[in-house]
């Protein structure tokens, strides 16, 4: 007995699963309904797969273009109202000084108010961006530098309501703040506002989500195809008449998705073009009017005539230029900035030749009327009323861009059901037969 225990064979190891399922395969492809079962099979897969990713598709396409409405263009507007209130504070400071004594109430509590709304943006853009990286340490940096700066203005106005000459050296350093770091750190977040912008516009589009939708539908399309083709062959039958409502069920999934995300595409890049690409150079413009504003307000109170104030005057308004391409189609507001600036910049000449003739508060007078700020008012009026037009428009082409894209996260799954359960009839009825 132990020695035939000994002799008795032992059993084969047990095959690895894959191997086991490959024979599987191979098995059923011997046979016609083996063939059968195996297309099923396929079909089912790409069916289930096809409509997985449309709703994904659209899912991703719908997340990233709410997303780019509702975060990264607003970042962008906030923090140009941040950079641009704080450039209009730094001129109405300016020019609040220049009154002497007791400044007008009309500057100062617009000066207020430019603080007031750049806190408030302040507040929501830090809402709007993670707590940690670029854009959190320029929000921080911006939120001590502000209160730093309002002291530093306050000191100067009442150094200059006792007729100190101190003020103008506080007024100076406030500038310098406000200039120098605040400014240039509102600037960090708008570009990296930008930077949001057009990363949103790659979300919003979900090329590689799409990319795969298509190639899954075209090879969809294809086996359906060729599976009618084999059972016509096989069955002499034309047509299986619930593969061809598979094949017409796909189609139609094919041509809404193309559609949808057609019409999305068209949407977006209406927006960039017209929305979001016009608003970053208008608001760049507006800017860089307000800093030569600023400029030629802290020439006059330095009372030392022209200097490192109006060489960036000079510089400023050489680069305020209005033929930009992303403007295009805005001539009617271009034009007619172009036509108010050089009209300021012609009484800021007379600001300068008075001065530098030492007919300083006639230069003031000049600098502070009414014809010089209605001059300077009228440009950045037209400046404000294209962005306040483009931003409307962006809003509008985002809306526009999100339609359909709810719809269709939820039928791309209902229709990819639909084909899965008429492949399911028309195999079904081809199996029927050989049992």
């Amino acid at each position: 007995m132990t020695t035939a225990l000994a002799e008795r064979p032992t059993s084969a190891a047990t095959p690895p699963r894959s191997t086991a399922v490959l024979r599987r395969i191979a098995e059923m492809r011997r046979t016609s309904p083996g063939r059968l079962r195996l297309m099923l099979a396929v079909l089912l897969v790409l069916a289930a797969l096809t409509g997985t990713v449309a709703g994904l598709t659209a899912r991703a396409a719908a997340t990233g273009t709410a997303d780019l409405g509702g975060r990264a263009q607003p970042l962008l507007t906030e923090a140009e109202t941040i950079y641009s209130r704080l450039a209009d504070a730094d001129t109405t400071a300016a020019q609040a000084f220049l009154s002497g004594g007791q400044e007008p109430v009309v500057l100062t509590a617009r000066y207020e108010e430019d603080l007031s709304v750049a806190a408030t943006a302040l507040t929501s853009a830090a809402r709007r961006t993670p707590e940690k990286g670029p854009a959190a340490d320029a929000i921080r940096a911006l939120s001590a530098g502000l209160a730093r700066y309002n002291a530093l203005v306050a000191t100067a106005r009442a150094d200059n309501r006792q007729g100190l000459p101190v003020g103008a050296s506080y007024l100076a350093t406030a500038s310098e703040l406000n200039r120098e770091t605040l400014q240039p750190q509102a600037q960090v977040l708008f570009q990296i506002a930008e930077q949001e912008v057009d990363a949103g516009y790659d979300d919003a589009r979900s090329s590689w989500w799409l990319s795969l939708l298509l190639a899954l539908l075209l090879i969809l399309v294809t086996a359906l195809l060729w599976v009618q083709g084999r059972l016509s062959s096989a069955t002499r039958r034309t047509f299986n008449v619930p593969l061809v409502a598979a094949t017409a069920v796909t189609v139609v999934l094919a041509l809404a998705a193309g559609v949808v995300f057609a019409t999305q595409r068209d949407a977006l890049d209406d927006a960039d073009r017209n929305g979001s690409t016009p608003v970053t150079t208008l608001a760049e413009l507006r800017i860089m009017a307000l800093r030569e504003r600023a400029a030629e307000a802290l020439t006059l109170a330095g009372r030392a005539g022209s200097g490192a104030d109006e060489e960036r005057f000079t510089a400023i308004s050489d680069q305020l230029v209005f033929d930009d391409p992303s403007l295009d189609g805005l001539e009617a507001y271009t034009d007619e900035a172009r036509s108010q600036h050089e009209a300021y910049v012609a009484l800021h000449e007379k600001v300068r030749e008075l001065d530098d003739t030492g007919r300083y508060d006639e230069a003031v007078a000049l600098a502070l009327g009414t014809e010089t700020t209605g001059a300077f008012e009228a440009l950045t009026g037209t400046l404000d009323q294209a962005l306040t037009e483009r931003k409307a428009v962006f809003d509008d082409d985002i809306h526009r861009a999100g339609r359909g894209l709810g719809v269709l996260t939820v039928l791309g799954p209902l229709l990819a059901l639909l084909i899965c359960l008429l492949v399911g009839a028309g195999i079904r009825a081809r199996l029927e037969e050989y049992r």
